[in-house]
C-alpha cells in the first residue's frame, strides 16, 4: 500500500449503506469526514447498488442526516440497469423490486407489469411477496431471460446481512435452473467512469470508498480509481485476506480518512 493513497484525490464516490450509515443510524464521524471533502475541495457523489429506493428517497434520507445532497449527486444501481435496458431496446419487463424501483423504471416508459415481457427485473425487493416469486419463476421456465440490478448477497443491518437481489438470484437458480443473462451496478466499472468522464478527471484522481470487497473495492480496481476498504460494514480483515481485490487503503471507517 502507498504511504499516501488518497492524495491529489479530487472526487469520492461513496457508498452509502455500511459507509456512511448503517441501517437508520449515521456512521460515528461520518458528517465530519463529509465536512473535511468540502473543506479540502473534494467533490462527493453517494453511489449505491441497494435499488430498493428511488433517488429521491436517498435525498430524503440523507437530508434527514444533515448531509446536503441532490438528486444529481446520488448514482444507483437501477441508473446502471436503465442504461442497459435502454441499449438493449427493452420496454416491457416483469418487475420484482420495489414500488420505488418500479417508479424509476415506469417515468422511463418501462412497462414493469407486462404481459410479454422480454425481461424479468430482479431488484432488491424488500416489498417481496410470493406472487412475485411465483410469477417471475413461471416466467423464467417458459424461456423468460432475466437481468439483475446487481449482485450484492446481503444488505447490511445492525443486526446482521439481510437478503439481498444475490440472494433472490439463488433462490430464482434454484427453482428454476436461471441465470441472470446481465447483471447491472456494481462491480462495473460502467457505474462510476461515466461520472469521472462528465466531471473531467483521470480515473487516478478519484477514489471508491465501500464496505464491500467484491462491488466497491472489485470496481474501483477495473475502473483504475483509488479503492478505499472500510470495515463498517460487511467486509472483514479475514475477508481482506483471502481476496482477489487490492484495495489501495483499508481504515475502520470513514471517521479515519482525509486528516
Amino acid at each position: 500500500m502507498k504511504d499516501n493513497p488518497l492524495e491529489g484525490i479530487k472526487a469520492v464516490f461513496l457508498d452509502l449503506d455500511g459507509t456512511i450509515y448503517l441501517g437508520g443510524e449515521l456512521i460515528e464521524g461520518a458528517l465530519e469526514f463529509l465536512n473535511r471533502c468540502e473543506q479540502q475541495g473534494i467533490q462527493r457523489f453517494f453511489l449505491s447498488n441497494n435499488s430498493s429506493r428511488s433517488v429521491d428517497a436517498y435525498v430524503e434520507k440523507l437530508h434527514k442526516f444533515g448531509i446536503p445532497c441532490t438528486a444529481e449527486d446520488v448514482l444507483l444501481s437501477t441508473h446502471d440497469l436503465l442504461s442497459w435496458l435502454s441499449s438493449n431496446n427493452v420496454t416491457e419487463t416483469y418487475l420484482v423490486g420495489t414500488e420505488g424501483m418500479r417508479s424509476m423504471l415506469e417515468v422511463k416508459g418501462i412497462s414493469t407489469k407486462s404481459k410479454s415481457p422480454q425481461y424479468v427485473v430482479l431488484g432488491y425487493d424488500t416489498e417481496i411477496t410470493y406472487e412475485k416469486l411465483e410469477t417471475a419463476s413461471i416466467l423464467l421456465h417458459k424461456g423468460v431471460p432475466m437481468v439483475a440490478s446487481h449482485p450484492d448477497m446481503v444488505c447490511p443491518s445492525p443486526d446482521g446481512g439481510l437478503p439481498d437481489t444475490g440472494a433472490y438470484m439463488a433462490l430464482f437458480e434454484a427453482t428454476t435452473g436461471v441465470r441472470p443473462e446481465h447483471i447491472c451496478g456494481k462491480p462495473n466499472p460502467g457505474m462510476i467512469l461515466h461520472k469521472v468522464e462528465e466531471l473531467g478527471l483521470q480515473p487516478q484522481q478519484c477514489a471508491m470508498v465501500g464496505d464491500r470487497l467484491y462491488t466497491d473495492i472489485e470496481m474501483a480496481n477495473r475502473a483504475g480509481v483509488k479503492g478505499v476498504l472500510v470495515l463498517s460494514g460487511e467486509a472483514t480483515l479475514k475477508d481482506l485476506e483471502q481476496s482477489p481485490q487490492n484495495p489501495d487503503l483499508v481504515v475502520n471507517s470513514v471517521n479515519e480518512m482525509l486528516r
